[in-house]
C-alpha cells in the first residue's frame, strides 16, 4: 500500500491524506465507497479519507479530518486564514479521461468551513 499521511480521531478512526498528485490518486483508489472523502473547496490540497472499518463516523470524525486536509492545504499556507473543505462519498468521485493527474470530480458534497483558530490549533 501506498505511504500516507495519517492520523487518528479523538474517537479512533483513522485517518489518510495524500501527499502529492499522484498518492492522491492511489489514496482515491483505495477509498472505499461507502467512506467519506474531504478535499478544500480551493485546489491545491490533499483528499483524506477516514477509514471507517464498518463502524460510524462521527461529526467530530468529520471536523477533525477537515481540520487536518485544512491544515495541509495550499489555500491554508498562502492565505492563513478560514478554509471552506468539501467532504462527500467514496462514490461520489468520478475521473474524466482528459483530467490531469490527482484531479477528480465530485458530486453531492457538502460544506464545512474550519476556522483560523481551529487550524492553528490542530496537532498534526
Amino acid at each position: 500500500m501506498a505511504k500516507f499521511r495519517e492520523f487518528e480521531t479523538t474517537s479512533g478512526k483513522l485517518v489518510l491524506g495524500g501527499k502529492s498528485a499522484e498518492n492522491n490518486e492511489q489514496l482515491i483508489q483505495q477509498a472505499e465507497p461507502t467512506e467519506i472523502v474531504l478535499h478544500t473547496k480551493a485546489p491545491g490540497s490533499p483528499f483524506v479519507n477516514i477509514k471507517d472499518n464498518g463502524k460510524k463516523i462521527l461529526k467530530k470524525d468529520i471536523k477533525e479530518a477537515a481540520t487536518f486536509c485544512a491544515a495541509h492545504s495550499q489555500d491554508w499556507r498562502d492565505n492563513k486564514t478560514d478554509v471552506t473543505v468539501h467532504y462527500f462519498l467514496g462514490k461520489d468521485i468520478y475521473k474524466r479521461k482528459l483530467m490531469k493527474l490527482g484531479t477528480f470530480g465530485v458530486k453531492n458534497t457538502k460544506e464545512i468551513i474550519i476556522k483560523k483558530r481551529e487550524i492553528q490549533n490542530f496537532k498534526k
